[in-house]
This record gives C-alpha cells, structure tokens and sequence, in this order.
C-alpha cells in the first residue's frame, strides 16, 4: 500500500542530525536578530514600569543570545549564517496586528506581554531542541551555551507571567466592566 501525503524532499535537505542541527542553529540565529528591533517598539509601547524593564532587559539577554549562537557556531565550525525564520515573522506580524489594534495601556499590555510570551515559547522550544541535538552529537561547548540560552529564555517568560498575573490582566479586564 503506497503511502499518501509524503512531503517530497528539497535536493538541499539535512541528511543527518548535524545538518538539521545546523538549519535550525541558522534560523534562531536569524530570529534572534529580526527579534531585537521588536522587543524595542514593544518596549516603547507599553505603559508598566515593570514589563518596560522586562523587555528592555530582554532585549540586552537577545544581544547576548545572538554572541552566544556565533559562539556556538564556531564551536560546531560552521559558517555563522541566518536563515529565514517564517515562524517568528509571522510571530512578528501578530504583535504588530496586537499593538494596532489597542490602545496604549493596560489592554496593549496584556496584548504585548500574549505576543512576547508567544515569541518565549518559540524560543523555548527551539533552544530545547538545539540543546538535546547538541547533547547526542558530543557538542559540549554548544550543549552549554544552548542551555544558558534556554534558562534564560524560560526566566524571561516565567517573568512576563507573574507581571501579567501581578496587575497588567486585571487591571485589563476592569476596562471591560466600565462598558
């Protein structure tokens, strides 16, 4: 019985766990860097101290995420090259959508702190994965960077929870019981 819905192959696809390595180290290191000037205008348009200061020191954490992938990718000598990352434009392209479609304030900041929570566990999942991949090739220098990219990452978004929780989301949904 032939099998349905078998997705063909690209003559450029990884062969091996060291080439899907490679992609995907290539396309966090593009999204890292498409992420820095969002993680800006996202701090500029929020209204809390708090998540003011979280994305700001977010935004010095992606800096130094973006020295640890060339680190990392000297590590595993490969040429330290971006590859688009369609998942995290179209992560952009929502928080765009999310902050025009509020109003500064609460409900934009409930709204920023959704989309960079979106954007965390993006992260999360990818370090994740770049960190086990690392493990099984005996990448020990790229293990270690990996996973002080992935704390971090986790930290960040364990942070963007408790200011949400802290004020942000009931302070958001007190507007809805003014109309």
């Amino acid at each position: 019985m032939k099998r349905q819905g078998i997705v063909k192959a690209k003559s450029n696809a990884a062969q091996g766990l060291r080439d899907l390595f490679e992609v995907e180290l290539k396309d966090m290191y593009w999204a890292e860097k498409a992420m820095l000037p969002v993680l800006k205008k996202m701090s500029q348009n929020a209204c809390s101290p708090d998540l003011i200061r979280a994305l700001k020191n977010h935004l010095n954490e992606t800096e130094e995420h973006i020295d640890r992938l060339e680190r990392t990718f000297d590590a595993v000598s490969c040429k330290i090259v971006a590859r688009k990352s369609e998942a995290i434009e179209g992560l952009i392209k929502e928080c765009e959508i999310i902050m025009k479609g509020t109003e500064l304030g609460d409900v934009r900041d409930a709204g920023i702190i959704a989309a960079a929570q979106k954007m965390e566990h993006y992260e999360i999942a990818t370090y994740g994965t770049l960190h086990a991949f690392a493990v099984t090739l005996g990448e020990e220098k790229a293990e270690e960077l990996m996973a002080l990219t992935l704390d971090e990452e986790k930290k960040i978004n364990a942070s963007l929870t408790k200011i949400a929780l802290t004020n942000i989301n009931s302070d958001a949904a007190d507007l809805d019981d003014e109309w």
